[in-house]
């Protein structure tokens, strides 16, 4: 529980360095005025911070999690350290949707005759991808055994949803693929203030769900028939895991673009503090790392100041890469 508060109260001074710093530099006192309700010596000021730098602060604290968490879940349910959003091709299912919707469709969707538009269009594009890439690798973990055949099959799945993603930026326009390279370089300042409640309320869900499964989750540590044994419902905990997963990457991926790392890496950072595969201090101490994580990266990028924002997705290889080398390492050490 220790650990738990520690990385709590490290998240919350990221948080608030998060809105003091960014690539305007306004007087530390002046943003202590805007949160609190005062006037800045600038009105402009007050935009920045309200407007900006919170929802990108709050979307990096929630994308963080979301991200972890639903590492963590993947790695448990497949028995692989290194199963994540990204490399069973989870991810690339959401981008696949979302480049449909861009490049195709115009970013428009309609279903059922109910027509989506703009941001809501690419999250339900994200949202159908990702869902059907999940549900195709939990179909496949019932034929294939060997968890490293499993993972070969989820990079390979990537490869063919890259492959098409590439023939659609062939045929499209110069505005869609220009507008789909922006989305992909990864950023958590596409949340607005507007947005943030339909974005933070899918988060919030896919987060409840998945502490609804550390039950579950702890069972499965020990195989599926000892979890069957102890009434666990694995085809119905899997169809959670595969919603909330699911739901986790499809919003994170659709307003903030596919980010790198942070799924993966994460859990094995919080499995490192711990020690421990408990995943009832293992999930929330994931959780805060995630946040944590997310918002370091975010006060990375606008290390520049004024000379530009780094894309976010290059930093969280500088980060996250390192911590999957020594997992890889240290597993070849104790085999």
């Amino acid at each position: 529980m220790r650990y738990i508060v520690v990385i709590s109260i490290l998240t919350v001074l990221l948080f608030m360095a998060n809105l003091f710093f960014g690539s305007v530099n306004i007087p530390v006192k002046d943003v202590w005025h805007i949160l609190t309700g005062g006037e800045a010596e600038r009105a402009g000021w007050a935009y920045i911070v309200l407007q900006s730098r919170l929802p990108g602060a709050i979307t990096a604290l929630l994308c963080g999690s979301s991200l972890a968490v639903s590492g963590l879940m993947l790695q448990t349910a497949f028995g692989n350290p290194l199963a994540g959003p990204s490399i069973l091709g989870i991810s690339s299912g959401a981008n696949l949707g979302v480049a449909i919707v861009m490049l195709v469709s115009g970013g428009v969707i309609t279903t059922g005759g109910v027509t989506f538009t703009g941001f809501m269009s690419v999250v339900m594009g994200a949202f159908i991808g990702s869902m059907l890439i999940m549900a195709l690798i939990l179909m496949l973990s019932t034929f294939i055994q060997s968890n490293l055949m499993l993972l070969i099959t989820g990079v390979m799945i990537g490869y063919i949803t890259s492959s098409a993603i590439s023939l659609l930026n062939f045929f499209a326009t110069e505005e869609g693929v220009h507008s789909f390279v922006i989305w992909g370089l990864g950023n958590f300042g596409g949340v607005t203030m507007g947005q943030m409640p339909m974005f933070a309320g899918s988060a919030l869900v896919g987060l409840s769900i998945s502490l609804m499964l550390i039950k579950p989750l702890n069972a499965l540590l020990m195989g599926n028939q000892y979890a069957e044994s102890l009434g666990i419902n694995i085809r119905r905990t899997r169809n959670l895991l595969l919603i909330a997963t699911g739901l986790l990457v499809a919003v994170t991926t659709a307003f903030c673009g596919p980010i790198a790392f942070l799924g993966l890496a994460t859990p094995h950072v919080a499995r490192m503090i711990l020690r421990s595969e408990n995943h009832n201090t293992l999930m929330p101490l994931t959780i805060v790392c995630g946040a944590a994580a997310a918002l370091l990266c975010n006060l990375i990028c606008i290390l520049p100041g004024n000379k530009g924002i780094i894309p976010l997705n290059a930093v969280t290889p500088m980060l996250g890469a390192p911590v999957i080398i020594y997992v890889i390492m240290k597993g070849r050490r104790t085999s």
